[in-house]
């Protein structure tokens, strides 16, 4: 769960428009770039210009005021218009922004034309192996930062000039203990009808070169998009002082990357080749790893291309007891679904802080039960918003209303690469125009219900344990182990003790699944155990597993 947030209630796009009685922005940009350029255009105001205001805009807290708006076939001199009537965060409006010194910079998220094997042609923002970030991705188009004096009631418009294209991505070069693979999915290339790409960052155990001829179980470990070793594997030595290490046990026992690599290295630690998946989409940074009606194949592309290269290339032990589990928050999730849904494949599954696994607890939000997703049912002004953050101390920070209102702001047509369009993209179908259908409007909170009802018919994990238990029961009882702290930030905990209630009723066999949860008052992020005791937790499943008769 990657989140963000604002403040915003105004309604419109506006782009290449007439100019308002407001001050505005123009953005143009000129040879040698090429156009036309499709896309979303951002402009972002920094009263802080010790970084470009792009670095600073999107991300919830103190964040920079940001105002976007799509362009179609934008062409090199035309300008594309910023006015009172864009959309904007935290500010609704240019109107909304307090005079005073800026540092204005714009950024085009360029957007690319795809025809799908459904039929469906779409514009959207191709991953450049960034993990859907459009302040930072390759190709994308910026102007230099310009500090002005920004006075809402002047009609004299601010000018800006797209001059540059943001670099390559720097892939970290492989060590003798970290090894990267990147590899063209023929299943998502033939869906996409682009080059569709999947990878893999690797981290090798001790010994791997001296026995050639040994093979080895794997731990998956899924998180978000990263290029940096598993576990956070790192050789260089650290150190913590008293005081963090008290403020980092209060939160978990995952131990930091140092500590995890010195522990990698002794020689009584089990032998295994942990691994991280790359598998962004147009939508996102990884895919929940299913097959979407929005994203494709990408549980097929996984599973039927990525591992079995993997398992060829690094001498991996090509069985289910050798192949485990783990990850928090949207890696927790796609632990859990891949472990449930192909108990044939993997082993066991470890996993953390998962997102929602029961959609009658959407974070708050019951999917099925609730008709709009900012307020409660029946509820009449003046009534408190629906929060889907806080503090590990109950302290609300964030509503349902404002990460939507966000996410409006970030892309329309569910392009905004963040978490709600995430889950839209992942769980749900595609409309007509073939871009994701949103569980709920952005602007009022309705929920559709036919979007409800394919959700939890193709993803609510615990209706399909229900619905299938008797075919995958014996192979799946005993193998998942959920970890959660009793405050998770994005109340993620409730959705787990909703699946604690349904899996406890379930015979024939027993389920015989672990839930575990932290208390008092852990927070998002929280594990009873470091990574380097979890990597030896499996190894003594995995013996266990391997004398039952």
């Amino acid at each position: 769960m990657r989140l963000r947030s604002a403040l915003l209630t105004a309604l419109l796009f506006s782009a290449l428009a007439a100019p308002s009685a407001a001050q505005r922005v123009e953005v143009r940009y000129a040879a040698p770039i090429e156009g036309p350029r499709t896309g979303r255009l951002f402009v972002i105001f920094a009263r802080n210009g010790q970084r470009e205001p792009r670095l600073q805009a999107g991300s919830y807290g103190a964040t920079a005021p940001m105002f976007a708006a799509d362009v179609s076939d934008w062409r090199a001199g035309a300008s594309a218009v910023i006015t009172a009537d864009t959309l904007g965060y935290p500010h609704a409006s240019l109107r909304d922004m307090p005079a005073g010194e800026y540092t204005v910079q714009a950024v085009l998220n360029v957007y690319t034309k795809v025809t799908r094997a459904d039929g469906h042609t779409l514009w959207v923002h191709w991953d450049q192996w960034e993990g859907q970030h459009w302040n930072i991705s390759p190709g994308n188009l910026v102007s230099e930062p310009v500090t002005v004096r920004w006075d809402p009631k002047s009609q004299t418009p601010v000018r800006l000039t797209l001059t540059r294209a943001l670099p390559p991505v720097v892939v970290p070069p492989d060590t003798r203990w970290v090894k990267r693979i990147k590899m063209k999915s023929p299943s998502l290339t033939k869906w996409w009808g682009h080059d569709t790409y999947i990878g893999a960052t690797v981290l090798l155990p001790k010994g791997f070169d001296e026995e050639p001829g040994r093979r080895y179980p794997a731990v998956y470990s899924q998180g978000h998009f990263g290029l940096g070793a598993p576990f956070g594997f790192t050789e260089q030595p650290g150190s913590e002082t008293a005081e963090q290490r008290t403020a980092r046990l209060k939160r978990s026992e995952r131990e930091p990357g140092w500590m995890f690599g010195e522990s990698w290295q002794r020689d009584d630690m089990p032998r295994y080749v942990a691994i991280t998946w790359q598998h962004p989409t147009p939508y996102y940074d990884d895919s929940y790893a299913v097959n979407s009606a929005n994203h494709g194949p990408y549980q097929d592309a996984l599973l039927n291309e990525l591992v079995p290269a993997l398992e060829k290339e690094f001498r991996l032990l090509p069985e289910p007891n050798a192949r485990f589990l783990t990850g928090g928050s949207t890696g927790g999730w796609e632990c859990l679904a891949l472990q449930i849904q192909r108990p044939d494949f993997f082993g066991g599954g470890w996993c953390l802080y998962p997102d929602p696994v029961d959609f009658r607890r959407n974070q708050l939000v019951d999917n099925y039960a609730d008709t709009n997703a900012f307020v409660p049912n029946g509820a009449q002004p003046p009534v408190p918003e629906r929060y889907m953050m806080q503090t590990e101390e109950g302290q609300p920070l964030v509503t349902v209303r404002q990460m939507s209102q966000l996410e409006a702001v970030l892309g329309s047509k569910a392009r905004s690469g963040q978490q709600f369009d995430a889950f839209d993209a992942s769980y749900g179908p595609a409309g007509k125009d073939g871009y994701p259908r949103r569980l709920w409007d952005r602007r009022t909170g309705t929920i559709d219900k036919e979007v409800a009802d394919y959700w939890r018919d193709n993803f609510d994990l615990t209706v399909y344990l229900k619905k299938n238990w008797p075919r995958i029961g014996p192979q799946l009882a005993g193998k998942v182990h959920t970890y959660v702290g009793d405050m998770d930030n994005h109340y993620l905990q409730l959705a787990v003790y909703l699946m604690e209630e349904e899996t406890a009723k379930l015979d024939g066999p027993k389920a015989d699944f672990t839930y575990e949860y932290g208390r008092p008052k852990k927070p998002h992020g929280w594990q009873p155990f470091t990574n380097a005791e979890l990597i030896r937790m499996m190894e003594k499943f995995r013996q266990e597993r391997r004398v039952q008769p």
